[in-house]
């Protein structure tokens, strides 16, 4: 590896000793979140006092945390991939994530990769020439994304997915019996998790016993949480080739999930921003008199 010094500051002082990858959001001015930091640390570009630097660390204050930049690695690449934008200003936007693309990786055809032409730079001075995607969908989950285009916005969407106030709304199709209401709260990686969910249709199914169309609400992000959840009491979503079961995976349309809504106050006008989309085609299919719910 060439490293390259990107930026080194001195912690300031903890209440309690925490573990160096526990470091907020917001501490760094060029990695904006907690999941990048601590890639960056796994990766070996952090130091801790002139050491190379384990996510396990503890740090107490007046420590000098030293972030680089791996040069040999070539910059990733620009494509032009036409995105449906269903919202943006000059610091953020809301992008229409299609079901069989993943949000980011190594891979060339992704949503970062698009976001440079598919987005307006903005005008602000810590403009980022690519676009940061907030959080992720699954390969093959559709619907709304939310993207930072700005380093100070991105640090703050960051702090409220940390603090819970950006709401999310999937809708689901599944399969067997499932209660009209209910709230999941299975421990994902010894992690506390919660799901609320409303099942607002069903349908008697001969292979499936029944399909049920389903609004979601996730309390915690973690990941695959829907998915996990929904099999795991049961009932889990029709096209789930990973948490499905066996011989009753789906219909080969895919994955039905769909992340209908988002709903945040915005950082910079304190407005009410909500973005809602259609749900898919195939879920109209299979309910044929579905209305949006």
């Amino acid at each position: 590896m060439h490293l390259l010094k990107r930026e080194s500051i001195v912690v300031p002082e903890q209440k309690s000793n925490i573990r160096l990858s526990d470091i907020p959001a917001g501490t760094f001015s060029t990695i904006h979140s907690r999941k990048g930091f601590k890639k960056a640390i796994k990766n070996g570009l952090v130091t801790l006092n002139g050491e190379k630097a384990y996510t396990s660390d503890f740090i107490k204050g007046g420590e000098c945390v030293t972030i680089f930049q791996d040069t040999s690695i070539s910059k990733k690449p620009t494509i032009d991939l036409p995105l449906n934008i269903l919202y943006e200003d000059n610091f953020l936007a809301v992008i229409y994530k299609p079901a069989g693309l993943v949000v980011s990786g190594n891979k060339k055809f992704t949503i970062e990769n698009a976001l440079p032409k598919a987005l307006k730079l903005s005008s602000q001075k810590d403009a980022l020439k690519r676009p940061e995607p907030i959080h992720r969908l699954d390969y093959p989950t559709s619907g709304c994304l939310l993207i930072g285009k700005t380093s100070s916005i991105v640090i703050q969407l960051n702090k409220l997915f940390e603090n819970k106030k950006i709401d999310k709304v999937y809708h689901a199709v599944t399969i067997h019996n499932l209660p009209k209401l209910g709230t999941i709260n299975t421990t994902i990686g010894g992690k506390e998790s919660y799901t609320e969910f409303e099942c607002l249709e069903t349908k008697k199914s001969n292979k499936y016993n029944s399909l049920n169309l389903v609004r979601i609400v996730p309390k915690t992000g973690r990941k695959h949480q829907i998915r996990k959840h929904l099999s795991g009491i049961g009932s889990p979503i029709l096209g789930d080739n990973q948490y499905g079961i066996e011989g009753k995976k789906g219909l080969g349309n895919g994955l039905y999930l769909h992340a209908s809504s988002l709903a945040f106050n915005h950082p910079i006008t304190s407005q009410k921003v909500l973005i809602e989309t259609n749900l898919p085609k195939k879920f109209s299919t299979l309910f044929k008199n579905m209305e949006k719910q």
